[in-house]
């Protein structure tokens, strides 16, 4: 999203940012960041199930135990019945083998079980706060981040955490349990053995803690690379439209491709150190049989070891290493999801909106006054969008801002709202500073009708409803007839039960601003705010709209942004502003005599002088 400079902040596409980067550009991954911190803050979301947790813990335990008894009774079954040529008791160690490998089979599956059900809980959790902070969050963030990056964080981020908390976090747990076990055994059976098999783990871990510094700085750059891909998908979805008129196809395929191309190598560089820690595991696990081998006759030759017992270690030394494996392949999904935490956590921790006050409470109902004194503003520190700005406005009043594109009109606009916060001055509402009147309610009182009308899906009432939700079927109706919305919505294939498509795209534009202005009359504001409602449409639905608009505006204060001078001569006020300044005020007929800066913006659209 583009970030405002100014004026007229209209949230259509930006394709911009998709266009601008051609060619190549050099591969730079991110240094890691607190992997501690993100996991500590992922453990949170399941501290809720900890009972289950432990439940899930036991049943990974007996699995492991029941894994340790194959090995074990193998190696009895040399020392004790083939080395001895006895056949009887063989069977029943047979049956036992078999209940050991099946009390691990179903206690792995019922542990699995029951830690999806607890991770999806977790996670739901997890997504759901994250878009609740969205919601909470200032329109300043919103400029400074494509939506597809966010749509990044909310699905593909969250979708790496799920990847590794449902399907990994049992596999981690009896694998740690499973090597203790088998420590603890082996040193048990022959302490001089264990003490060989203890060689290899170092190099085990020094090659996974190596690889893992180069895995989780790709798997980071990976997510970031995604937002990216994303951002470009949307926007170019979403600006179709201009798209085919600008006949930039070709563009646009070609910044995707340079996004695609950036997912690629961050994939590929991810990926690469990420599957080099399975073959080496895999060298380093026969390495280890080896060593036991090697050992475990050196010691049956010296007779200090069974030929069982070197037969059990090995057992247990595939045993061993199979977890090892395991762990090293699964600490990859581990970064990945390590990785989309951190970014996840990145927006949970962006500031919200400042609180409300302690005892803000809005009057009911407002009138409407409203004064502006001294107001400055900047959306970048030093750059001065808005200068000692100053304007009273009495309850019902009509007040024009007129002035070139980029001159502060809608910026005013977005400090009434409170969507900006003021850097200096004051914006009163009845008397009391908006800053003491909850946000929500302030924006309670407002009505918006914007250029850019933006429409949901769902029906054409649910759209409606939107601007009162405990309005009924009979009020959503009334308010569409007084906004002259009522002829065209019963012709649509299902009326007031017409699904709108993704941004009402089968709706006309004219179609959309009267539902809009449906919505608000619905919402019954004390202010109304038009900004720019009639510029984008044709003279005849003008007219139309502009009926419904004074039907609206009708015993409120009104706020009219409109480049089309001629639909504003009526104002009680007009104010014209230009850098941000108040350059001029008063009614259309004595602006115009006044021979200034507004009778130039007036003769230049009518005549086409130059201002």
């Amino acid at each position: 999203m583009a970030r405002h400079d100014g004026d007229d902040h209209v949230a259509s596409v930006d394709l911009r940012s998709s266009f601008q980067r051609r060619g190549g550009r050099p591969r730079t991954f991110e240094k890691a960041r607190d992997a501690n911190k993100a996991l500590r803050r992922l453990a949170a979301y399941l501290k809720p199930y900890s009972a289950t947790l432990v439940v899930v813990v036991g049943l990974i335990f007996a699995s492991s135990m029941f894994g340790l008894l194959g090995p074990y009774l193998m190696g009895t079954a040399i020392d004790r019945f083939i080395g001895a040529g006895r056949a009887q008791g063989l069977g029943f160690l047979a049956l036992a083998m078999l209940g050991g490998y099946l009390g691990t089979s179903a206690c792995s599956a019922a542990a699995n079980w029951i830690m999806a059900s607890v991770s999806q809980s977790a996670l739901k959790t997890l997504r759901g706060d994250l878009f609740a902070r969205m919601q909470d969050l200032p329109l300043s963030f919103f400029d400074a981040n494509a939506s597809g990056g966010l749509m990044s964080r909310l699905v593909n981020d969250i979708e790496a955490v799920n990847q590794a908390v449902s399907q990994n976090v049992t596999s981690l747990v009896a694998g740690t349990l499973s090597m203790i076990g088998i420590l603890v055994a082996m040193f048990a059976l022959n302490p001089l053995l264990a003490l060989a098999s203890l060689f290899v783990v170092p190099l085990m871990v020094g090659f996974t803690r190596f690889v893992a510094v180069f895995t989780r700085k790709g798997f980071r750059r990976l997510q970031a690379d995604l937002g990216g891909l994303n951002a470009v998908a949307v926007e170019t979805i979403s600006g179709q439209r201009v798209l085919k008129a600008f006949r930039r196809q070709e563009t646009a395929v070609a910044a995707f491709r340079e996004r695609n191309r950036a997912v690629f190598e961050s994939a590929v560089y991810a990926n690469s150190f990420a599957m080099l820690l399975m073959p080496l595991m895999q060298v380093l696990g026969n390495f280890f049989v080896v060593v036991l081998s090697g050992f475990g006759a050196w010691l049956a030759l010296r007779g200090m070891a069974s030929v069982g017992t070197i037969a059990t270690f090995i057992g247990y030394g595939h045993n061993f290493t199979s977890p090892l494996r395991l762990l090293a392949n699964l600490y990859n999904s581990v970064q990945a999801a390590l990785a989309g935490a951190e970014r996840v956590f990145e927006v949970m921790d962006t500031p919200t909106e400042e609180a409300d006050r302690t005892g803000a409470a809005m009057p009911v109902p407002l009138r409407g006054d409203v004064s502006i004194r001294s107001v400055d503003f900047s959306y970048v520190p030093d750059r001065p969008v808005i200068r000692d700005f100053s304007l009273e406005v009495k309850a019902g009043q009509t007040v024009a801002l007129v002035g070139p594109t980029g001159a502060g009109k809608t910026t005013i606009i977005s400090l009434l709202t409170r969507f900006h916060e003021l850097d200096s001055g004051n914006i009163l509402v009845d008397g009391i500073d908006i800053q003491d009147l909850p946000r929500n309610g302030l924006r309670s009182a407002m009505g918006l009708v914007l250029q850019d009308t933006f429409l949901f899906s769902g029906t054409v009432l649910e759209n409606i409803r939107y601007g009162r939700l405990d309005a009924t079927d009979d009020e959503c109706v009334a308010a569409a007839k007084l906004a002259d919305a009522d002829h065209f919505i019963r012709q649509l294939p299902k009326g007031y039960a017409t699904e709108l498509s993704e941004r009402a795209g089968n709706l006309s534009h004219g179609q959309r601003q009267l539902l809009a202005i449906s919505r608000a009359i619905l919402s019954d504001p004390s202010i109304l705010i038009l900004d720019e409602a009639t510029s984008s449409v044709d003279t005849r639905t003008e007219a139309r709209i502009q009926g419904s608009l004074l039907r609206l505006m009708e015993g409120r204060t009104s706020f009219v942004i409109a480049h089309r001078l001629s639909t504003i001569r009526d104002a009680d006020l007009v104010v014209v502003i230009d850098g941000g300044r108040i350059v001029e005020r008063g009614t259309h007929d004595e602006l115009l005599a006044a021979r200034g800066f507004y009778h130039r913006l007036y003769v230049s659209q009518f005549k086409g002088n130059e201002i």
